[in-house]
């Protein structure tokens, strides 16, 4: 019988680990550019934090967040007013932490059952530290570059493969992410469908980085 419990414990110890592993790495999320999550989301708004409520509607619960809209820059077709943002409570699940009452955010995500929901791989950012090349895209550039697609490099040699795509190389730099294209670039589709990067301030005529180059 003792050897039985033994083995049983055993188990459940080995068990319970490999559950622990699968909610400490259940966040995983692929880099994106600021125009990419722009385009990915039902809801991207400019915001305050003004409150916050955790809602024990399941095991580690759901932070709701109240927020006051300053903007809405994307989902006037599915909501004209975001009163409240929801997140996982748990950062392990991808939940988003927002400081109450201390900041303005860029907040984006989508739409379920009436409700907005965010967390860790959407784009979320204190507005304060969004460059002014984000902010005008965020208005109006990051819209017109919605039927690109931005091709992330992570090792050279990299090359586009259809006329739509722009290379996104920030991977690459030294520096780190997030890098210069994601801070100060929008990927814009021109004439006969071709995409590309265009400095965020730029006049829109004018390219800034020829995609077909490797």
């Amino acid at each position: 019988m003792s050897v039985f419990v033994h083995t049983l414990f055993s188990f459940l110890v080995v068990l319970c680990s490999f559950r622990l592993n699968d909610v400490a790495e259940a966040c995983s999320c692929a880099l994106s550019h600021p125009q990419e999550a722009y385009c990915n989301s039902d809801i991207v708004i400019r915001a305050k934090v003004v409150g916050k409520k955790l809602l024990k509607d399941r095991a580690f619960g759901t932070m709701r967040y109240t927020v006051k809209q300053m903007k809405m820059y994307k989902g006037f077709n599915k909501m004209q007013h975001v009163q409240h943002i929801y997140t996982d409570a748990s950062e392990n699940l991808c939940g988003v932490k927002f400081e109450v009452n201390k900041y303005q955010y860029l907040i984006t995500g989508r739409v379920f059952d009436g409700k907005v929901y965010t967390g860790l791989c959407n784009f979320n950012e204190k507005w304060e530290k969004l460059t002014l090349s984000q902010r005008k895209g965020l208005n109006h550039r990051y819209q017109l570059g919605c039927n690109c697609r931005i091709k992330p490099c992570h090792s050279l040699p990299c090359f586009v493969t259809s006329k739509n795509e722009c290379l996104w190389m920030d991977m690459l730099s030294y520096i780190g992410y997030p890098g210069h294209q994601s801070r100060h670039y929008a990927c814009i589709q021109q004439k006969e469908g071709y995409c590309s990067w265009y400095r965020g301030w730029a006049p829109p005529d004018k390219t800034i980085i020829n995609t077909t180059d490797p």
